[in-house]
C-alpha cells in the first residue's frame, strides 16, 4: 500500500505537515556567520593610501637588521584589488597591514571586515605567506597572500 494514497487524505495533510515544519526548523538553524572581537577593531586604512614607498628600509642596509616597511604588490582580484605593507624587524615579520582591498558596498565590508584581521593574525603567526584561506573569502584571501608573498619576496631580494 502507498502512504499518499488519495483515499487518506488525513495521512497526506500530516506527512505535508511534517515535511514543512522540517524545512523551517532546517531554515530557521541557519545563522550567518560573525567573527568574535570585530567590532572593536580599527578601521582600515583607505584604499590606495600608502605611507611609506615601496621597498624603503629603515635603519639597516641588510635584510636581516634594523626596521624595514615594504608594500606588496597590488593583486587584482574578482572583487577588487588587495594589496598589504608589511614592517619587518631584524627580519622578523612584526606588523602586516591592508591598505586595500574591497569594500565598495556592504557586502565587500562585512566578509572583510572579519577576514582581513584573521589574514593579519596567521601571517604573524606563521611569519611568511603559507596561510590559511578565510572561508567565505577566498578572493580576498588569495589576493592578501600573493601581495604578502610579493613584500617578503622584495625584502629578502634586496
Amino acid at each position: 500500500m502507498h502512504t499518499l494514497r488519495k483515499n487518506r487524505p488525513l495521512r497526506r495533510i500530516v506527512l505535508a505537515g511534517a515535511a514543512t515544519v522540517s524545512g523551517m526548523v532546517l531554515l530557521l538553524s541557519l545563522k550567518p556567520h560573525t567573527a568574535p572581537g570585530v567590532a572593536g577593531l580599527a578601521s582600515p586604512a583607505p584604499a590606495g593610501a600608502s605611507g611609506a614607498p615601496s621597498g624603503t628600509a629603515g635603519s639597516g642596509g641588510s635584510a636581516a637588521t634594523g626596521t624595514r616597511t615594504l608594500t606588496g604588490d597590488s593583486v587584482q582580484t574578482r572583487w577588487g584589488p588587495v594589496q598589504v605593507r608589511i614592517t619587518l624587524k631584524d627580519g622578523k615579520l612584526t606588523d602586516v597591514t591592508a591598505i586595500s582591498y574591497p569594500q565598495e558596498n556592504p557586502r565587500d565590508q562585512q566578509i572583510n571586515s572579519y577576514a582581513v584581521p584573521q589574514l593579519t593574525r596567521e601571517a604573524l603567526t606563521a611569519q611568511s605567506a603559507d596561510i590559511d584561506t578565510v572561508s567565505g573569502a577566498t578572493y580576498t584571501s588569495e589576493g592578501y597572500r600573493q601581495s604578502l608573498q610579493s613584500a617578503l619576496d622584495s625584502a629578502n631580494g634586496s
